[in-house]
């Protein structure tokens, strides 16, 4: 004992050594109590991202970057688009696409990861029925024809009775509460894999949701399969698993890759193995077997996605050149085919290890691939403990040694370490298991780091910060104020209430298919100028240009109690300007530009967002998505600003033009939406006059008065034919009286596109 004593005193012969050799162990205890304690819990969200991080890079290394030619996506695309009609189409298309994949390219299952919620009404067999019971009610001429005809324009039937004679799979979307989405049952789900009952009425930990976006029952009954596309979003906001079950109640349903691959096996039943159990009421699933394949199952019931590689590793075969048989017969056979989307607006991206931007449809693509060469990657048995015993066997006999080493035995010591550490991790990589490797790298690091600078610390001005971080997003009046109490500001995400601004340049695409491309870029930076100066000239912050688009907020970084008033007074100049600098754009030969504009104000998430690649200062919310739609719907009804009823409600000293009740996209509640016209005592007192003649309209509509509605339409419109808006009433009211809306009519229009 006194040897041992002694050569510990010798060793630690100075006071500094000791505290270095205490700082690195503490260091070493520190990253053992986060995997032993923390671990898994969402603590220590650095830790985590370096981890994740590390496991992108050893999957980018090593992926085969080589397209797999058993599986297909035969995709709604571009060119599919065009020539057989905007999405969606009618479901007669899709049988005639599933019927020549079978029949003639002889596929061996066809997986759609696109969902059938609604009935096809494409056909207009429903408005022949309405007619059928309004119009022709007694016409026994036209009931005899539209039996006749009803077959062959019921698509739904069609498109049911195709798929039931083939190895068709469905799929559905999940969504949930907690995660931000709204709670709806759509359609109808499958019948469950399995139950809480199937394993002694325990609950397999996976993810929840509380609704579902399924298919018609219809469709439903006529799959073979039908699994769910819901993804496994880490904290970071990339797809690196995907749920092999999630569970609705008390049922577990399939991922649609599962679905898709047991179909492709002839239905081949799931064979589940469970881990230990969690106690008397959870339980886990440790694998799934199907023949030869396990698939790997872990704590949170997903499975790592094994991506091929960073291009489209599958043959994209556009759905058009199947529709009609421009293939090769029996070109496709024996394959695996899935349908999904590239077009414009209908693309399901994600965030992914191997593209921020990446289509959904291939994230099933992956997993039946490693389905099919049962390759998928798993986390080890005992995680944490290996975790923790690894962290001990390097960092414990490092932290004493670097002590008295010099600076170049050090660093080789160091480097030769990591070597080691990265050499057994990919070794075991290659076998099939992930093991840890950011967090034993870094703290080699940071021990290194430890002994080579100690004492060592890092100061920045905050002034030099608050510049940096918002000089690019606000004005620089606010930057300066801001900097003179720094410490109120920051980055990180918090709710405040705020306003946002959503413009768009109207018929853009037609524009810039007219100008060179230096032109256009000349045009887009004068008008972007022009824009941004009349949004900062009243407190706003830039939140991003996205083409020709502006996105812009008012509260945040800065705090204004007045941002829906000096947001709303920025529209107003914005469209003030947009005309102002018309005839100056004429002369240069660029086209006068017109623009609209939504506003709206309420509860935001505002803060530093985005990917470990690319962060922004934004915002975030319901709110926020409600300004995008309104900016949307300027272009139905005619008008240059859209703003809510909650901007009414906050900036009352403004002439506002009530235009219409609607629910938009994505939400349940109607709101009212409104056209700003100037401030009280500005506004003519004719077009006061007009404004108030079309909220009686308004009223009478409502009532479905429809007579005296559109006795007054007409007068207004006979005074002013181009205001768009009147048209869109009397086209109502001419629908409406066709098929009446009922006693219970809410007056509520609602939009089913963004």
């Amino acid at each position: 004992m006194d040897k041992i004593k002694a050569l510990w005193t010798k060793y630690f012969s100075s006071i500094n050594s000791l505290i270095r050799a205490g700082l690195g162990v503490g260091i070493v205890l520190l990253f053992v109590l986060y995997y032993s304690a923390l671990d898994n819990r969402g603590a220590l969200s650095f830790f985590q991202r370096l981890e994740l991080q590390a496991y992108d890079a050893r999957l980018l290394s090593t992926m085969p970057e080589k397209i797999d030619p058993r599986i297909v996506i035969i995709d709604i695309d571009e060119k599919s688009i065009a020539a057989e009609g905007r999405w969606p189409w009618g479901r007669d298309k899709l049988s005639a696409l599933v019927k020549q994949a079978f029949d003639n390219y002889k596929v061996k299952v066809i997986g759609f990861d696109v969902f059938f919620t609604e009935a096809d009404t494409s056909s207009g067999l429903a408005n022949l029925e309405v007619l059928a019971k309004t119009a022709f009610k007694t016409s026994t001429e036209f009931q005899e024809k539209l039996a006749e005809l009803r077959p062959s324009l019921d698509y739904d039937a069609q498109f049911a009775e195709t798929i039931k004679k083939h190895p068709v799979v469905l799929s559905f979307a999940g969504n949930n509460e907690r995660a931000g989405l709204q709670k709806l049952e759509l359609g109808v789900l499958p019948p469950p894999a399995f139950s809480v009952t199937t394993f002694n009425n325990k609950s397999i930990i996976s993810v929840e949701i509380d609704g579902y976006s399924g298919n018609m029952k219809t469709l439903q009954d006529a799959a073979s399969a039908t699994g769910h596309v819901l993804p496994q979003i880490d904290f970071d906001g990339v797809s690196r698993r995907l749920p092999l079950f999630i569970k609705f109640k008390d049922g577990y349903y399939e991922s649609l890759s599962l679905a898709i691959y047991r179909a492709y096996l002839d239905n081949e039943p799931i064979k589940v193995v469970l881990r230990d159990d969690e106690g008397d009421k959870r339980t886990k699933i440790k694998s799934v077997e199907l023949r030869s394949t396990t698939i790997p199952v872990d704590d949170e019931g997903s499975t790592l996605i094994p991506f091929r590689g960073r291009n489209p590793m599958f043959r994209y075969i556009s759905a058009t050149d199947v529709i009609r048989g421009n293939l090769t017969k029996g070109e496709l056979e024996g394959k695996i085919a899935l349908v999904g989307t590239s077009a414009a607006g209908l693309y399901d991206l994600r965030s992914t290890p191997v593209g921020e931007v990446y289509p959904g449809v291939e994230t099933h693509a992956n997993m039946l691939s490693g389905y099919l060469d049962n390759n998928l990657k798993r986390k080890p048995p005992y995680e944490t403990a290996i975790k923790a015993i690894a962290i001990l066997l390097i960092g414990l006999p490092l932290a004493i040694a670097l002590v008295k080493m010099n600076p170049l035995v050090a660093t080789v010591t160091v480097v030769l370490t990591l070597a080691v550490v990265t050499a057994f991790n990919m070794y075991w990589w290659y076998q099939g298991y992930v093991l840890p490797l950011a967090l034993p790298l870094l703290l080699v690091g940071a021990l290194y780091l430890l002994n080579m600078a100690y004492g060592f610390f890092i100061e920045a001005r905050s002034r030099r910060q608050i510049t940096g971080i918002f000089g690019t997003y606000v004005p620089k009046e606010l930057v300066d104020e801001m900097a003179k109490d720094p410490g109120t500001y920051t980055t990180k995400g918090e709710s405040r209430e705020m306003t946002v601004l959503f413009s768009d340049v109207r018929s853009f695409t037609t524009i810039s298919e007219g100008l060179a491309p230096t032109e256009l870029t000349a045009m887009m930076n004068a008008y972007l100028t022009h824009m941004t100066v009349s949004i900062q000239e009243d407190r706003g912050t830039i939140d991003k240009y996205i083409g020709d688009a502006i996105m812009a907020f008012w509260g945040a970084p800065l705090k204004d109690e007045k941002h829906a008033e000096h947001a709303l007074k920025s529209a107003l100049a914005m469209q003030k300007k947009v005309k102002e600098i018309g005839p100056e754009f004429i002369k240069r030969g660029w086209p006068k530009l017109e623009i609209g504009v939504g506003l709206n104000c309420g509860m935001m998430n505002v803060g530093d967002m985005g990917s470990t690649f690319r962060r922004a200062y934004t915002v975030l919310g319901d709110a926020v998505n409600l300004a995008a739609r309104l900016e949307g719907l300027t272009k139905e009804y005619g008008v240059g600003i859209l703003v809510s009823e909650n901007i009414v409600n906050t900036v009352p000293g403004v002439i506002y033009r009530e235009l219409d009740r609607v629910r938009v996209k994505g939400k349940l509640e109607p709101i009212s939406i409104y056209e700003p016209i100037g401030q009280k005592g500005e506004v003519a007192n004719q077009l006061l006059d007009e404004i108030d003649r079309f909220h009686r309209v308004l009223d009478r509509f409502r009532q479905q008065k429809w007579d005296e509605a559109e006795a007054s339409l007409t007068k207004l419109i006979e005074a002013d034919p181009k205001r768009k808006v009147y048209g869109v009433y009397m086209d109502r009211i001419a629908a409406l009286r066709v098929a009446p809306p009922g006693a219970n009519w809410d007056g509520v229009f609602t939009f089913t596109h963004k």
